[in-house]
């Protein structure tokens, strides 16, 4: 079953029914190839990732610009795309979802689909230099 096919099923379900239905949270890797998200700290993509049920490697960009930027507002999405192009990751076709959060319940997000394959030696970026070095291991629970 389509997962637009889902959601709206358990949609009807909950509106229309009033069935004690648990919302259904779409598989979204089976629409996007690549994630970037709001670096806004730990906690944030902590709750993302387990939420969205994205593996290490979808938030791999996330970690890794919050690990050498820090929390850089949105501009961190930016960094993030870099980060995935320097690592060779996007090819001709790929979607990627960049998700951005501001103070309060601000939320805004957009879809790109990469258009070409992108060329590492043409590739200026602020990751280019020093790319070889990561990912680095940015453990999941710091000790007291």
């Amino acid at each position: 079953m389509s997962e637009r096919l889902l959601f709206f099923a358990t949609l009807v379900a909950r509106k229309l029914f009033k069935m004690k239905v648990k919302p259904y949270i779409p598989d979204f890797k089976l629409a996007f190839d690549h994630f970037c998200i709001h670096a806004g700290g730990r906690a944030v993509l902590d709750e993302l990732e387990k939420n969205l049920q994205l593996t290490d490697w979808h938030m791999e960009p996330s970690r890794m610009t919050l690990s050498r930027f820090g929390n850089t507002s949105s501009s961190s999405l930016w960094f993030e795309l870099a980060y995935t192009e320097a690592k060779g990751s996007i090819r001709k076709g790929h979607m990627l979802w960049q998700i951005a959060f501001g103070s309060g319940f601000k939320c805004n997000s957009s879809v790109w689909k990469a258009l070409r394959n992108v060329s590492l030696a043409k590739e200026k970026n602020p990751w280019m230099d020093k790319i070889h070095q990561f990912p680095v291991v940015v453990p999941k629970f710091s000790s007291i």
